[in-house]
């Protein structure tokens, strides 16, 4: 897979991001998929579609907002059968582990008949330093609506190099990979981790579904936000995703970051001086 093009789906996110920046260091050519790009992909105007998979040779698919929502199967479904038509060889999905309403859009997208691969992300590290968190980090509380079940966070960085290794090497199509980090954590022990890191004390509270969602909902997020993180707690977030995964040191020949080393790694970067 040498001197290919490679389109990357939510190219200027979390994951999207370091997976970028991972296939240019190799030398490949890579097409940023996002409303501002050079070709603009957009998730709800699909006739720009063809445009953006001409002449790419494998795709990296992280959808906006989730997989979880409604429609995201159509979308998956469209865009895999696009890419088959262009002469797209690779799909490589980012998904939701123990998201059952994800899984019709892996099902749509193997439908396509074009060799595939399913990234099952945990809740990400990252998570903690940017986007819905990262503002009441830096408040001093953050209020959310888990307590005592542990979640095995993984590192987005960890997820764009095995992403990396499915666009690029043989042996992974066909596969579903589960991505965790080595332990788990409840939310209050990451909080505490990651806000002793910066020499702070940040406050963890927990509430209700439905109170969280209240909060949102007075804080104007938009409705699909409030769907979909009120999902993640009150469906995902129930023990199911308790249990750790072997397969990032399986396809990278590592072991999968830690927790700990992010926070510090945070802190260094000047985060809690924002």
């Amino acid at each position: 897979m040498t001197d290919k093009r490679f389109l990357v789906l939510g190219g200027e996110g979390k994951t999207g991001r370091p997976v970028a920046e991972r296939l240019r260091e190799r030398g490949h050519e890579v097409r940023i998929g996002s409303r501002s790009a050079a070709i603009p992909f957009d998730w709800r105007d699909p006739s720009g579609w063809p445009a953006a998979l001409e002449g790419v040779h494998a795709v990296y698919i992280a959808y906006q907002p989730d997989l979880a929502v409604s429609g995201s199967d159509d979308d998956i479904r469209r865009l895999s059968r696009l890419a088959a038509e262009a002469g797209v060889w690779r799909l490589v999905l980012l998904s939701g582990r123990g998201e059952d309403a994800a899984e019709v859009s892996e099902a749509a997208m193997k439908e396509a008949g074009i060799a595939w691969t399913v990234l099952r992300g945990s809740w990400f590290f990252q998570n903690f330093s940017e986007g819905l968190f990262a503002e009441p980090f830096l408040g001093g509380e953050l209020v959310l609506p888990s307590a005592t079940v542990r979640e095995p966070f993984v590192d987005t960085r960890d997820i764009a190099d095995v992403a990396v290794a499915a666009l690029t090497q043989d042996g992974h199509a066909g596969k579903t990979y589960e991505l965790t980090g080595p332990r788990l954590m409840t939310f209050r022990e990451a909080v505490a981790e990651f806000s002793a890191a910066g020499g702070r004390d940040v406050v963890y509270t927990s509430v209700t579904v439905e109170a969280y969602a209240g909060m949102l909902r007075e804080a104007h997020m938009p409705e699909d936000v409030i769907w979909l993180v009120t999902y993640l707690f009150g469906s995902v977030l129930d023990g199911r995703n308790e249990r750790l995964s072997g397969d990032i040191a399986q396809v990278l020949g590592r072991p999968p970051r830690d927790f700990a080393d992010f926070a510090r790694e945070t802190a260094e970067t000047g985060f809690w001086r924002t």
